[in-house]
């Protein structure tokens, strides 16, 4: 048995912090049933449109995302619209036959839908509720919306991350919302524990803001017992190593490297070669390299725009360094070692999507004694509608038929409002994307009538 097997989850959540932690229970074996509404859909769904297969939206592009179809793997979907009082009924029958209710909407709503926890509790005692919002619930703050990408400066990450002299710079896609997920997991499987040891179960709040500044507790710390308040260091290290990112030969190929001790740094002469410095000798130890890190810098850099990246990292480890090439997108999908550890799943969509056979994200843990997979691609929107109103629920048919008539559940049969592909090429121009491959399908062993990755 999976690990989470017998176990029925309800997400009703949106976007990645939620999604995502919903379809890590799902690749552990739980039953996860992703609800949306026709006039609501997940917003990976329309903001993923632009990140179509082949950039061709086909005939059902809310089932066509890259993003979407990462986020919602191994789930079922339906369509429910909580908005309306007989969709609420229906999802109260619900919530009798499941274990974990997941939602990420602001604390306003649930509460105003007579959905939240202690109403909740009182239809399921034993259920595990987990709300993930902002700033987290009976705070001054709980009404406020957020995002991920509007939270990172609000934590602090922000005043770290950027260059030396420089303004504060984000530091990646909705960080914040992986952060939530993986303390969000994490608190599930504790209270499943606990309910399997006493039959209780429990509310989780969790706040993105509050989850995002525990991960800087280094410089709290600093500050409360030093006063500092710290700074954007770019690529260098404030404990003393000398390290960056070095451009190499080609279009935006990189190299890191770190040098910790003296014995690493006169290794690194020995690589780099004496000669390389302009100004007379090159520094003698690490310290000294440390205080004349932009000279450093200057010289690692071109020595760096001299060589192939692979030819670089290898110098460099030869002479047991710590250094690395600095991935994009394609390095990864075709890395040796991520294929070795089966890191990327090859799922076959739904023929209705038009997606065809894709790799996905995976995980980066393996089970010993139990085989986790991605076993199911994501959802076509409603694919479950009539397995959870009739199946689990006992629906009668006419009774389906009229929720469909009166669109509080059914399917899309067109998009909410007609898409529009950005070619390649001005995606391009644009920013968007650096670069694409057009022999992407034969790199990655798809085929020629595959999808192409998102």
């Amino acid at each position: 048995m999976l690990p989470l097997e017998g176990i029925r989850v309800i997400d009703t959540s949106s976007v990645f912090a939620m999604p995502y932690t919903a379809a890590m229970m799902a690749d552990l074996g739980a039953e996860v049933i992703k609800i949306e509404a026709l006039q609501r859909l997940d917003q990976t769904r329309r903001s993923a449109w632009g990140l179509w297969p082949d950039n061709d939206p086909g005939e059902r592009p809310w089932d066509r995302g890259g993003p979407f179809c990462t986020l919602n793997r191994n789930k079922r979907s339906l369509v429910l619209d909580l908005s309306r009082e007989e969709g609420r009924a229906i999802f109260r029958d619900l919530v009798r036959v499941s274990d974990v209710l997941i939602e990420n909407y602001t604390a306003r709503v649930m509460r105003g839908w007579g959905l939240d926890y202690p109403r909740v509790r009182d239809i399921r005692p034993d259920i595990i509720y987990v709300s993930n919002t902002g700033y987290g619930h009976h705070s001054p703050w709980e009404s406020y919306p957020v995002q991920g990408t509007a939270l990172e400066p609000m934590t602090g990450i922000c005043h770290f991350s950027g260059y030396i002299g420089d303004r504060p710079w984000k530091i990646g896609q909705s960080y914040p919302d992986f952060v939530a997920m993986w303390h969000a997991l994490f608190c599930i499987m504790a209270a499943l524990r606990h309910r399997a040891l006493t039959g209780e179960g429990q509310w989780i709040d969790v706040g993105m803001y509050q989850t995002n500044v525990s991960f800087l507790g280094e410089a709290i710390l600093d500050y409360a017992a030093n006063g500092r308040l710290g700074g954007r260091i770019g690529n260098r290290d404030h404990t003393g190593a000398v390290q960056g990112c070095y451009r190499c030969r080609g279009d935006e190929r990189w190299i890191a490297l770190t040098v910790r001790t003296d014995a690493e740094w006169r290794a690194l002469l020995d690589v780099v070669g004496c000669a390389a410095w302009p100004q007379g000798a090159p520094p003698a130890t690490l310290a000294e390299a440390y205080a004349r890190h932009d000279e450093v810098d200057t010289v690692l850099g071109a020595w760096a725009a001299e060589r192939e990246r692979e030819e670089a990292v290898a110098a460099l480890r030869a002479a047991g360094l710590p250094a690395g090439p600095v991935n994009d997108a394609r390095d990864l999908l075709l890395n040796p070692h991520l294929r070795a550890r089966g890191f990327y799943e090859m799922v076959e969509h739904d023929p209705v999507t038009g997606v065809g056979r894709r790799p996905i994200i995976g995980r980066p843990w393996k089970l010993s004694r139990t085989p986790v997979s991605i076993r199911r691609p994501a959802p076509p929107l409603g694919e479950a509608n009539a397995y959870v109103l009739q199946g689990l629920l006992g629906l009668s048919l006419e009774t389906f038929a009229r929720l469909v008539a009166e669109r509080l559940t059914g399917e899309l049969d067109a998009p909410p409002e007609p898409p529009v592909p950005i070619p390649l090429d001005e995606q391009v121009r644009l920013g968007r994307l650096h670069r694409y491959d057009p022999d992407y399908r034969e790199r990655l062993g798809l085929g020629q009538t595959a999808a192409v990755s998102g």
